[in-house]
C-alpha cells in the first residue's frame, strides 16, 4: 500500500539504525512533540532499538492531554444544563476533570455525544433547533481550521443554537516553554508532522535560532521517525541549528494558505493554561469578538470555574519531557486506565496510555 508499507520496510529500518549508530558519538535527549509519534515510537519499540546513548522523550504534543482541567469543568458543567446537547471527540470522554468525566455526566442524565467532525455537530444543531449544541474544540493547529469552518458556517446559518468551548492551542510557543525551563533535558525535536503540514515551517525558524536547537518535521511510521532522527543527531553532531523538513510529501515551507485565513478569521491569539504545565503566553486561539455569539464560554458564562488536580499526578512532568510515564509512583497503581488521575492515562495520543497500552512499564 502506497505511503504505508514502504515507510515500515524492515531493511530501511536496519540501514537507519546503522546509520543513527554510525552518526552518535555522544549523549543526546531529543523530544517527539506529537502524541501520535509517542505511540507509534513506543508500539514499534523505536525508543528501544536506538543506539543506548540517544534518549527519546515525550512532549506535550498530546491536544487532549493538554487541555486545562478548568475547560474539562466547565465542559461537564454545561452538559449537565438542562436543554444542552453536548458533543466532543470520543477521546474526551474519559477525561477526568476535578470531579467527574463526561460518562459520569451522562449517566445522570444529560445529553453527551461523541462525533467525528464539528461539522456532525452542526447538523445536530440543525436537526435540534430547541437545544443548545456545544462542540468542545481542542487541538493544535490541525484540528484548528476545521473547528473554525464549523463556526464560521454557524454564523453564515445564522444557526444560533450552535456554539463552541474552545482549547485551541499552538505548537511553537510550547516549545519555547520547554527549552526556556531551568531544568529543560531537550537538545532537538522531532516535530508533528500533521501540524506543520498546516502552518509550514516559518513559525519554527525562530524558535531554531532563539534556542540554539535542530527542529526536524517528522511522519507518524517507523522509517519516517527514523529518518527524522538521523537527521538531527546529524545537525546535533554537528553544532547545527535550524529546521529541516523530513516530512516533505506531506509538508510545505508555507503550509495550507486557505486553513491559515480561516483559522485567522475566527480566532486570534491569546495566553492560554495547559493541563499539568501552567500559563503559556500567546499560545492559544481565542474566538474573536465578530463570533463571540458562538463561544459557549462567553454563552454559559462558566468562566469562574475553579479546578482541583489530582495532588499525585505528574503529567505535568510527562509532558515537559522531565519524567518518563512508568517512573511516576502512581503509574499503573492509583492511575490506570480504568480510574485515570490524567488525560495522558486515556487519550489516544498519551504517554501513559501508550506505556499502559504496549506494557512497557513491565518489561514487555
Amino acid at each position: 500500500m502506497k505511503y504505508i508499507d514502504e515507510y515500515r520496510n524492515p531493511d530501511l529500518v536496519r540501514l537507519l539504525l546503522e546509520q543513527i549508530d554510525n552518526a552518535v558519538s555522544r549523549p543526546w535527549t531529543i523530544m517527539e512533540i506529537c502524541g501520535g509519534q509517542t505511540h507509534a515510537i513506543v508500539r514499534h519499540g523505536l525508543d528501544q532499538l536506538l543506539p543506548s546513548s540517544i534518549r527519546l522523550v515525550h512532549g506535550p504534543g498530546c491536544p487532549v492531554c493538554v487541555t486545562p482541567l478548568e475547560m474539562i469543568d466547565r465542559a461537564h458543567t454545561i452538559a449537565a444544563m438542562p436543554g444542552v446537547i453536548f458533543t466532543t471527540f470520543g477521546d474526551m470522554l474519559r477525561v477526568p476533570g476535578s470531579h467527574q468525566d463526561f460518562f459520569s455526566v451522562r449517566s445522570r442524565g444529560a445529553d453527551v455525544r461523541f462525533v467525528f467532525s464539528p461539522l456532525e455537530a452542526l447538523q445536530i444543531a440543525r436537526d435540534n433547533p430547541r437545544h443548545e449544541v456545544v462542540f468542545l474544540a481542542v487541538g493544535f493547529e490541525t484540528t484548528a481550521p476545521g473547528n473554525a469552518m464549523a463556526i464560521k458556517q454557524a454564523a453564515t446559518e445564522g444557526l444560533g443554537n450552535f456554539s463552541a468551548l474552545s482549547s485551541q492551542v499552538l505548537v511553537p510557543p510550547a516549545m519555547r516553554a520547554i527549552l526556556s525551563s531551568p531544568d529543560n533535558l531537550v537538545q532537538g525535536f522531532l516535530a508533528a508532522g500533521h501540524v506543520c503540514t498546516i502552518t509550514g515551517l516559518c513559525d519554527y525558524f525562530p524558535v531554531a535560532e532563539t534556542y540554539g536547537v535542530p527542529i526536524v518535521p517528522a511522519g507518524f511510521e517507523p522509517v519516517d521517525l527514523l529518518n527524522a532522527v538521523l537527521k538531527v543527531v546529524e545537525m546535533l553532531e554537528a553544532g547545527e541549528t535550524g529546521v529541516v523538513n523530513a516530512y516533505e510529501r506531506v509538508v510545505s515551507r508555507d503550509g495550507n494558505a486557505g486553513a491559515l485565513r480561516v483559522m485567522d478569521d475566527v480566532f486570534e491569539i491569546a495566553d492560554r493554561t495547559w493541563r499539568g504545565i501552567g500559563v503559556i503566553a500567546r499560545s492559544g486561539l481565542r474566538i474573536r469578538e465578530k463570533y463571540a455569539a458562538f463561544d459557549a464560554e462567553r454563552k454559559f458564562d462558566v468562566g469562574h470555574i475553579e479546578p482541583k488536580e489530582s495532588s499525585l499526578c505528574m503529567s505535568g512532568d510527562v509532558l515537559r519531557g522531565i519524567l518518563q510515564p512508568e517512573a511516576c509512583p502512581a503509574f499503573g497503581k492509583q492511575c490506570t486506565p480504568l480510574s485515570p488521575l490524567g488525560a495522558p492515562m486515556v487519550s489516544g495520543e498519551g504517554a501513559c496510555a501508550a506505556y499502559y497500552r504496549y506494557q512497557r512499564a513491565w518489561g514487555a
